[in-house]
């Protein structure tokens, strides 16, 4: 083991470098302009899965974008980890923002900044050159080793989804390994056992059948701004809760013992705004800031479209408007329940004097992975020893639908060794992913295939 870990610490220039190639592949999954680079990075991973030792690997054409499998099953009566990634990435606008070119990784800092660097194909890469750094040295694996790595993470995992559904016994394993979630904060090792889930919602709001002058029919028609921004302004109460119908009927409360898991991490709320660079914190009330990120529903509007926007004045009733509304969910919520909910409530709200179309575009379940498993406790061990810290517990915000599908249809558990930290700006200009995290990120992965094999 000691020979592995020198050999990583060695090769980290060389690995460094290797990230650089993988980085500049601008493969942005929501853009047809890019299907030829998305192609391309799967041929890359492909490469790379080769070069780190498996015994098999290719790339599976989908109706969207191509999934890569590979596979190292040298390790008879020892567990089976699937490793998962993704490497497609978000669209880089807005351009004018970021420091350097979004595709041309850049050294800064201690830090590589490019759209990328952290979500997800730094955090992923740390697990293919660790297998790579032990096939160098030893030729095997203390533990049979399945990749798995998609295009569409941003978009939905809609192929992956599929896949998995027909390739249950390719797929089979003992534990899922995912490196796409952050830290609780810089140099401290963390195990993410919860992630919120997804619903993201669609509404359309149709008042006159054209734009008309807002002089000449003002004060008689709905104004289809005026009143969507009215709708929107009822999906909340004074403090702060959704006021859906049984929005919160199913919400499963956090336990005494992760109340006092949270108050151990003694996260300062005041920090936070400064970091965020507002004047406080805002929300449901009753909870603290970190148990409404981790483990609170929640309901935003992400995006409101119509009328006219662009420089200058026209006095314009718009005849149509929309909104993009995302809803985050918790345990024991399930989406399409609330999204027939949604539905009812938000046509309840909608005057006659206008027209609604509803539609959900896409949902994500929430999952809690079991701490005790076998898999988290090797992890756990593992982080620890690559950060030479005690690893924390948290739960995460963000979703990765995948991760449910994963432990229901394979029956493994999932273990969520994030790399990455908050203040990445992943989905933002400047995105980036500190040095040591990679290096640390891929000791981590070797000491967790040790650990587990000793299970």
């Amino acid at each position: 083991m000691d020979a592995v870990i020198n050999h990583i610490k060695l090769n980290f220039s060389n690995y460094l470098e290797e990230l650089k190639e993988y980085i500049r592949i601008p493969s942005i999954s929501t853009l047809e302009s890019h299907k030829d680079d998305m192609q391309k990075c799967a041929e890359f991973v492909r490469t790379k899965l080769i070069d780190a030792g498996m015994t098999s690997a290719e790339i599976f054409q989908t109706k969207g974008h191509p999934i890569v499998y590979g596979e190292w099953l040298g390790a008879p009566g020892k567990p089976t980890v699937l490793i998962y990634g993704h490497y497609d990435v978000q669209p880089v606008d807005p351009l004018n923002l970021w420091d350097n070119p979004p595709f041309e990784p850049t050294i800064k800092d201690g830090k590589i900044f490019a759209r990328g660097a952290n979500d997800n194909k730094g955090q992923n890469f740390v697990h293919i050159k660790s297998v790579e750094a032990y096939h160098k040295l030893t030729g095997s694996l203390p533990v049979n080793v399945k990749f798995i790595f998609e295009g569409e993470e941003e978009i939905g995992s809609f192929s992956l989804s599929d896949f998995l559904a027909e390739h249950k016994e390719l797929l089979k394993c003992d534990a899922v390994l995912i490196s796409d979630t952050s830290m609780y904060d810089a140099g401290i090792p963390t195990i993410t056992y919860g992630l919120r889930g997804l619903l993201y919602m669609e509404v359309g709001i149709t008042a006159a059948n054209r734009d008309l002058h807002s002089g000449s029919f003002g004060g008689a028609v709905a104004n289809p701004i005026n009143e969507l921004a009215k709708i929107i302004s009822k999906l909340h109460d004074k403090d702060g809760k959704v006021t859906i119908p049984n929005f919160y009927k199913d919400v499963v409360k956090l336990t005494k013992q992760e109340k006092e898991n949270f108050s151990k991490l003694k996260f300062s709320e005041k920090k936070l705004a400064k970091d965020l660079g507002v004047k406080e914190l805002q929300g449901e009330k009753g909870f603290t800031a970190l148990e409404r990120i981790w483990a609170r529903p929640t309901l935003d509007c992400n995006g409101i479209i119509g009328g006219f926007t662009e420089p200058g004045a026209k006095t314009v009733l718009p005849s149509k408007a929309s909104a993009k509304i995302s809803m985050r969910l918790v345990p024991n919520q399930d989406p399409r329940k609330i999204a027939k909910e949604f539905e009812k409530h938000f046509k309840a709200l909608t005057p006659k004097s206008v027209k609604v179309d509803v539609k959900m575009a896409h949902y994500g379940f929430p999952v809690v992975a079991p701490l005790e498993s076998s898999a988290v406790v090797a992890a756990s061990k593992a982080v620890s020893k690559a950060f030479n810290k005690r690893t924390v517990y948290t739960r995460e915000g963000g979703s990765i639908p995948i991760v449910v599908e994963f432990m229901e249809k394979l029956k493994a558990p999932a273990v969520l060794m994030g790399l990455g930290l908050d203040s990445d700006n992943i989905h933002s200009p400047n995105e980036h992913f500190r040095l040591e995290n990679f290096e640390k990120g891929i000791l981590s992965s070797a000491y967790f295939f040790e650990e587990y094999s000793k299970i």
